[in-house]
């Protein structure tokens, strides 16, 4: 018949197992792909800043790594390779369907999850002992002032964002070996500048010695020099007010982390009937 169609070609359009492609692609993996990228970037921006922060103060370069473990940038490098190495599984299991690879995205998440709650449930059983915990780590602060300056970074913008100087008072400095009494550099018997009252000169300029032989003083004529103040009860109370933005954040956090579980299991869902690929 002229106008007919060849009953051979029929035959291999309709034969079983050769379906389009398209037919066993999750109609949801784009979304998966596209979330877990973005925490891909993320992950990878963070490691990118921990390692930059470890090379600019030669952590790495062999002779120093004996106090690596102490180092606050190694947490951007563990938080950056974490999220990075999940956010690649799941980008690939979308990707390419792999159950595997989202088995392993959703439990690790998961894991994340965990975590998180473990350590909400201590904060709330244990404040006490993380509070004494916090202390330690703000007295670790102190010593290492000179030596890491990421550490006094941090503790300059904590004394000067809250108006406060050392742990509990100001002479807590003396325990530093530079600001002791004792130590024969000039910053004997002072303390940092972001201690004092008014720290700027001419109102721009830093003054760095505004606080210089402050320690020879008594709490009388100091008072009109630097904070008397320690720091920990104010960060304390700074943590106190900011109860509602801490918990918003958590709160985002965790939907963030459930929507990225539910679009990885709803691709699950999807190839788990047709044979999924490890």
């Amino acid at each position: 018949m002229g106008g007919g169609v060849p009953i051979g070609i029929l035959v291999k359009d309709r034969a079983p197992g050769k379906a389009h492609p398209s037919a066993h692609r999750p109609p949801g993996r784009k979304g998966a792909f596209l979330w877990n990228l973005l925490f891909l970037l993320l992950g990878l921006l963070t490691l990118a800043i921990g390692v930059w922060g470890l090379l600019a103060k030669g952590w790495l370069q062999g002779e120093r790594l004996a106090p690596l473990a102490s180092d606050p940038m190694l947490l951007f490098v563990l938080a950056g390779l974490g999220a990075s190495t999940v956010s690649l599984a799941g980008c690939l299991g979308a990707l390419r369907s792999s159950a595997c690879l989202l088995r392993f995205f959703v439990g690790a998440t998961l894991a994340f999850v965990g975590l998180e709650v473990l350590g909400g449930l201590l904060l709330l059983v244990a404040r006490q002992r993380l509070r004494d915990a916090l202390q330690d780590a703000l007295l670790l602060c102190l010593l290492r002032y000179q030596e890491e300056p990421d550490l006094r970074f941090l503790v300059d913008e904590v004394q000067r964002s809250l108006r406060c100087c050392g742990l509990n008072s100001y002479r807590d400095w003396e325990s530093n070996l530079y600001f002791n009494c004792s130590a024969p550099g000039v910053q004997a018997c002072s303390v940092p500048a972001s201690c004092c009252l008014d720290p700027q000169q001419n109102g721009s300029i830093t003054n760095d010695q505004c606080a210089f032989g402050v320690l020879h003083l008594g709490d009388m004529a100091a008072a009109g020099v630097v904070h008397l103040g320690g720091c920990v009860v104010q960060l304390g109370a700074w943590l106190r007010a900011q109860a509602g933005g801490i918990t918003t954040g958590v709160a985002v956090l965790v939907l963030l982390e459930a929507t990225g579980l539910l679009l990885a299991l709803k691709v699950l869902a999807d190839i788990a009937p047709g044979g999924a690929r490890g």
